[in-house]
């Protein structure tokens, strides 16, 4: 190929490898590479590079305690004001990341990996779930904090209180009086809840343990481990008499005895089968479902055509409540 040819091919070349945007060198880099014929020459150590023992010497003095935490200009700087120079701050970067020690050389903690919680419920006070929520009071930036604990089997919300703060004290005050109110026993119970401050203290955490009550936490921002309380909480906010802010602790406390009478006794509950939570956590669901069949199966009787697949029957509640059930079949109880 004589001069004329090879600066044509060369001057092709840059032209493509600007038009596809590839760098010049990378372009030959690979051609080379392709090339078997190419010779394979062996890097060999500059004269100057440190040696083995040098290199070991500089990673001994960088994992000195004293050094452990500092950066190497900080080293480098230290060593020399000893008088000792070692090599210069860039060797020793290379040196840390040719062993993986750039970012931390320390031994670190590793991240916690939180377990998904999965609950199972079959009956009335086997799993409460309790929340806390803000409301809004009579200024700006001022709040009331209502607590609520809630059976997730029958939806029942078995205590509540509305105070001026949150309080590890006053949540202790109130699981006690909800287990009193509902015999619960020791073992029986186990007790839900997000990661908020009160939920984890100490204060809550004896009294759980004094009780013989399991308590269990949702992951860090994961809604979807208390969907009961958050439902709950729901559920009050988008009442059409929920007020946009309270004029007192009064008329919150007030309001809330209304909306929780209705919420337990009257309030058909589309997740137990349009029952009241009242009926299912007191057992008065199979009473009210024959009430409930006999109204199907008169109308059934008056026009059976209406009902095109089969007689109709009246739903119960789900037999089994879960709080993220796990995905293998055979471990969930069937409804």
């Amino acid at each position: 190929m004589n001069m004329i040819e090879q600066h044509r091919q060369q001057i092709a070349t840059l032209t493509l490898c600007e038009a596809l945007d590839v760098p010049k060198a990378s372009f030959y880099r690979q051609q080379a590479q392709k090339d078997s014929s190419a010779p394979v020459v062996p890097r060999t150590r500059p004269e100057h590079a440190l040696s083995d023992s040098e290199q070991q010497t500089v990673l001994a003095a960088l994992h000195e305690p004293r050094f452990v935490d500092l950066a190497p200009p900080q080293v480098y700087a230290q060593l020399l004001e000893e008088g000792r120079y070692l090599c210069s701050i860039r060797t020793m970067y290379r040196l840390l990341a040719a062993n993986h020690e750039v970012r931390e050389r320390r031994a670190v903690a590793s991240h916690v990996v939180y377990t998904k919680p999965e609950l199972l419920a079959t009956k009335s006070n086997e799993v409460w779930s309790w929340d806390i929520t803000k409301l809004k009071g009579p200024a700006k930036w001022t709040y009331y904090y209502l607590y609520v604990i809630l059976d997730i089997f029958s939806r029942y919300v078995v205590g509540w209180m509305i105070a001026e703060k949150e309080s590890s004290t006053l949540a202790k005050r109130l699981i006690t009086e909800s287990c009193y109110k509902q015999n619960i026993i020791e073992d029986q119970l186990t007790l839900h809840a997000d990661r908020g401050s009160s939920m984890k203290s100490k204060v809550v955490a004896q009294l759980l343990s004094d009780m013989g009550v399991t308590k269990t936490h949702s992951r860090p921002h994961v809604s979807n481990d208390n969907p009961f309380s958050e439902s709950q909480f729901k559920t009050m906010k988008y009442r059409p008499e929920f007020p946009k802010h309270f004029g007192c602790i009064q008329d919150a406390r007030a309001f809330s005895v209304g909306f929780f009478q209705w919420y337990n006794q009257e309030h058909r509950h589309s997740g137990v089968a349009l029952y009241t939570p009242g009926d299912v956590h007191y057992d008065r669901v199979k009473a009210i479902q024959k009430r409930r069949q006999a109204a199907l199966d008169a109308a059934y009787q008056r026009h059976p055509k209406r009902f095109v697949r089969k007689p109709p029957e009246a739903a119960l509640p789900p037999q089994a409540v879960w709080i993220n059930p796990p995905k293998d079949p055979e471990k969930q109880v069937m409804n």
